[in-house]
């Protein structure tokens, strides 16, 4: 059994692991009437490597969907394949500016569902010994040697390394706009700070807070938000920004930092929020609902 990774390219065609989700499979380019055969001369040293790891694949290997940012969507077992150049079903549809789509090779694979979070729009954030190596990421399909697989599987059930798909999108000024607007969603009796900013306080060395807020005791609050997995950096940071307070306006305030990231921190999250002061952690999660009118 080999160990096969393969990018999904969510930042070029959003929706696309969803589609892989949906359908089965996973899926590369590199149609043939575009210069690339399956079979025979070509330039390009991207498709030459492709198509070697396609060629090799074989059914009952193990294939990993990657996601920028050292993120794994899903493990599942290989099917079979439909790669030849007569084979082409694009996943990307066809349209005037791609009439012959995208994505149009396919691997077929059976998604462990056991592995990793339930909900698929949850995807795993590996920690840095689980980590594919550059060599490996690089390129669109490659095969795994670096990790081992068990050491893979543990680290995609760890809940703590899991966060939501659309975590890199970019609504951090919107969160941070939307507690400063509607403060008592995040903690009840929270206010807006009467003689402070409310977004962006900017302190002496050009640094700057999301939120200041005032609680039911009249204590400064200084929000934090960040849109994944929550870090020790991210809790240093905050932890400044109560420092720069306590300096500049003699005043000793709370730090909440909000994240989207998944609801059980990692252990060392945890041990740096806990030092004093302390640094309360909330996970927010992302819901749109929609509704026709009438």
């Amino acid at each position: 059994m080999q160990i096969w990774k393969i990018n999904c390219m969510e930042n070029k065609y959003p929706g696309m692991w969803q589609r892989w989700f949906r359908n089965q499979c996973v899926a590369v380019g590199w149609r043939s009437t575009w210069g690339f055969p399956l079979i025979g001369p070509c330039d390009d040293a991207g498709w030459r490597r492709t198509r070697s790891a396609l060629h090799h694949m074989e059914p009952g290997d193990v294939i990993v969907a990657t996601l920028r940012g050292h993120r794994v969507a899903r493990v599942g077992q290989i099917t079979g394949k439909a790669i030849e150049d007569t084979d082409w079903e694009p996943l990307v549809p066809r349209s005037p500016e791609q009439p012959d789509g995208e994505m149009g090779r396919r691997i077929f694979v059976r998604w462990d569902m056991t592995v990793g979070p339930e909900d698929r729009d949850l995807v795993v954030l590996l920690p840095p010994e689980s980590r594919l190596t550059s060599g490996e990421l690089r390129p669109t399909v490659s095969q795994v040697k670096s990790v081992p697989y068990k050491q893979l599987i543990s680290a995609m059930n760890e809940s703590s390394n899991w966060q939501s798909l659309f975590a890199h999108f970019d609504y951090e000024k919107a969160l941070s706009g939307y507690i400063a607007t509607y403060p008592h969603h995040l903690e009840d009796g929270l206010t807006q700070h009467p003689s402070e900013k409310a977004r962006e306080r900017t302190f002496t060395d050009l640094t700057r807070s999301d939120v200041v807020l005032l609680d039911r005791k009249n204590c400064p609050v200084i929000v934090e938000c960040k849109q994944g997995q929550p870090t020790v950096e991210d809790i240093e940071q905050l932890r400044r920004y109560l420092a720069h307070l306590k300096k500049e306006k003699d005043v000793t305030a709370r730090g909440i930092l909000v994240h989207g990231g998944a609801a059980k921190l990692r252990s060392d999250v945890l041990r740096a929020a806990s030092q004093k002061p302390v640094i309360e952690v909330v996970q927010h999660r992302l819901r749109v609902e929609f509704s026709r009118c009438s």
